[in-house]
This record gives structure tokens, C-alpha cells and sequence, in this order.
């Protein structure tokens, strides 16, 4: 049986790529207590254009148990994109990026249909991410 995921519309979380000005997620979740991290987004339905999860702290993803491709970008604590990860299939493991200080997990094709780069900078609207932590900003 496929668990249910939240309603993510309704979610104040927001992300724009302010390098590229580009809106990369309008609704999206934040996993950042042990168990949601480790769960992600195993058991869900494929994101839709616009939502996405934001996982903190994190530094590497696997992609097991999933059944659907996702783009995975690394940020660090300035919030740059140190590495992406294109259409990361179902059992894999991502890389591994120690300056990594929070992971956005990404509908497939959305970093190319984006043009997300390393070296671009997010805005993260409704949650503060700073080193590692997370204060919701509501």
C-alpha cells in the first residue's frame, strides 16, 4: 500500500534559484527530524512541478525504495549549490559532498529545465536554514 504524502501546495516553503531567477520550488515540504530524513520520500507519489523536499541536515541521499527519478541539488550553509545530482534513478546512492549542509530533492528535470548550476544561489522562503539548523520564519 503507497503511503499518502502531504498536501504540499499548502506548505510555506518556497525556493528560488536567485542566480538564474527561477522559482524552483512553490510547495515543499522540510524533513528534518531523523526519522522524516531517513524516509524522504520513500512510499511517495512522484513530485509535480513545483514541489519538492527539503532536507536537513544532509550531506549524501539514496534513492532506495523510491519509484521515480528525482533531481537532487547539494547546498551549503551560504546556500550555493555545491553539487547536483540529474535524474538520480530508483537504488542508487547519491554522492557523498561534505560542504553539503542541506539537500532539495527535485521533480526530474527540473535543475536542467532551470538551468541550475553549481556555483548558483537559492532563496529559501519560509524556513531559515543556517549551518545545519532550521528555524521556521512563520
Amino acid at each position: 500500500m503507497t503511503r499518502k504524502r502531504a498536501q504540499r501546495r499548502d506548505s510555506p516553503l518556497r525556493v528560488v534559484n536567485l542566480t538564474r531567477q527561477q522559482t524552483l520550488v512553490t510547495g515543499g515540504q522540510v524533513a528534518n527530524a531523523f526519522w522524516s530524513r531517513l524516509r524522504g520520500l520513500i512510499g511517495s507519489e512522484p513530485l509535480a512541478p513545483g514541489e519538492g523536499l527539503l532536507i536537513v541536515p544532509c550531506k549524501a541521499i539514496h534513492t532506495h525504495f523510491m519509484r521515480f527519478p528525482i533531481d537532487v541539488l547539494y547546498v551549503d550553509a551560504g546556500k550555493e549549490v555545491v553539487g547536483i545530482g540529474h535524474a538520480l534513478p530508483p537504488w542508487r546512492f547519491g554522492r557523498l559532498y561534505h560542504r553539503s549542509r542541506f539537500v532539495l530533492e527535485l521533480p526530474a528535470g527540473a535543475a536542467n529545465n532551470t538551468d541550475t548550476q553549481v556555483g548558483d544561489r537559492l532563496q529559501i522562503k519560509g524556513y531559515e536554514v543556517s549551518c545545519g539548523s532550521l528555524a521556521s520564519t512563520r
